[in-house]
């Protein structure tokens, strides 16, 4: 799928790090994003995990990913890896 499919069907699209890649078919992807708190003002934090279908399994822990919303898969899972930013570093 291209960026211009993926701009005319206007999904949503998240970038975060497989953080576990040992399920069948599946990734779990944690994004992190930046706020301000509503009532003290300070910037903090905030994480959450998704459930990302990876047919191929080409996706291992440490990548960063770009993840679309799409239809319900299984019963946690409703979005597909659409591509692959960065490569895990190997430490």
């Amino acid at each position: 799928m291209s960026e211009t499919q993926a701009a005319i069907k206007n999904t949503r699209t998240l970038v975060g790090r497989v953080v576990s890649d040992k399920r069948s078919k599946t990734v779990t992807v944690l994004v992190e994003r930046r706020v301000t708190h509503d009532l003290y003002g300070k910037i903090v934090g905030r994480s959450r995990k998704y459930h990302a279908h990876d047919e191929k399994g080409e996706y291992k822990m440490g990548d960063m990913v770009e993840i679309a919303e799409g239809r319900p898969i299984s019963k946690t899972k409703s979005w597909t890896v659409t591509k692959l930013i960065a490569k895990a570093q190997i430490v």
